[in-house]
């Protein structure tokens, strides 16, 4: 038979009603200056401040790079298709999306365990904090949140790229992202089912697990070391971190770990928001803006401007 291979798809985006087009245009335009100005205020303050040149505040420096990272892969593509008269994005296009985002994804969902962990050596052995999150520790940690993203992203990138489509090239959904490009290929995908599968396993469930885990130590830590005052502020900053963290891991366990057949789009392009758009315009706030030494941090560099 002979297929003609698609060039382009047509994205459906958050929304098919042409009345809400404007108002949504006006709130991704919000959360992408809100976040990437938001964490773009993070790594200048950090990079510029040596007080700041820690281990904790070097892993919120790469959760603040990948947020950038995984809002600008998404947002501007999707605001320019509501701007232009055809909603496409071209197959290269969408394969640089795609690799990008699955990029900024495994990063983030190892990064949140290496902040977990660091954060559990911190308050369950203080004294030897120093000694154990050394900069080489540091470095070796950040070398294996990027050979897991790359690795990652390498991977389903390169098993989407093996794929035919050759029509429909209508996606249903506002970026490339696995499932709907694996609903629209016309060949086999049962082997990249079964690697989205594993990946969620191994990353999502895998670093979830660990994240509750160092958690769960730094709890019971707080419950013997700290006075009422400070149970009640520690309490605060661990319960605001795992609702972020629960906001992100529980939505993308959801989405990866069904086979192609059972996606319902518009369901998942809300669910796809709340770890595309929800969670990197969170981050800021809670993991670096209610810190007084990152507060301090931006106040310099603004008063520096």
């Amino acid at each position: 038979m002979n297929h003609t291979v698609v060039t382009q798809f047509i994205m459906l985006g958050l929304t098919k009603n042409p009345e809400l087009q404007g108002v949504l245009f006006c709130v991704l335009l919000l959360i992408y200056m809100v976040a990437f100005l938001g964490n773009m205020l993070i790594v200048v303050a950090i990079i510029c401040n040596a007080a700041l040149h820690t281990p904790m505040y070097i892993l919120l420096l790469g959760l603040a790079t990948v947020d950038i990272v995984c809002t600008t892969s998404i947002i501007p593509e999707v605001l320019w298709t509501m701007l232009s008269a055809e909603s496409t994005i071209s197959y290269s296009g969408c394969m640089s999306q795609l690799f990008f985002f699955t990029w900024s994804l495994g990063a983030e969902m190892v990064l949140f365990t290496t902040m977990a962990y660091d954060r559990y050596v911190a308050i369950c052995f203080p004294l030897h904090y120093s000694t154990i999150m050394n900069p080489c520790t540091c470095v070796a940690l950040l070398s294996l949140v990027m050979a897991f993203a790359v690795t990652n992203s390498w991977v389903h990138t390169g098993l989407i790229l093996r794929l035919t489509f050759c029509g429909p090239n209508t996606i249903d959904h506002f970026f490339c992202e696995i499932p709907p490009l694996l609903v629209l290929s016309c060949s086999p995908v049962r082997i990249n089912e079964v690697m989205v599968y594993v990946a969620d396993i191994t990353l999502a469930v895998g670093d979830f697990t660990l994240t509750c885990i160092s958690y769960g130590f730094i709890i019971r830590a707080i419950l013997h070391i700290c006075s009422a005052e400070g149970k009640k502020k520690a309490f605060s900053t661990c319960s605001s971190h795992l609702i972020v963290v629960s906001l992100y891991y529980c939505p993308v366990i959801y989405t990866y770990i069904r086979p192609a057949s059972s996606y319902t789009f518009e369901k998942d392009k809300v669910v796809a928001a709340l770890y595309t758009l929800v969670t990197p315009t969170l981050n800021p706030i809670v993991y670096s803006f209610r810190n007084k030494e990152m507060q301090a941090g931006v106040r310099k560099v603004l008063l520096k401007r």
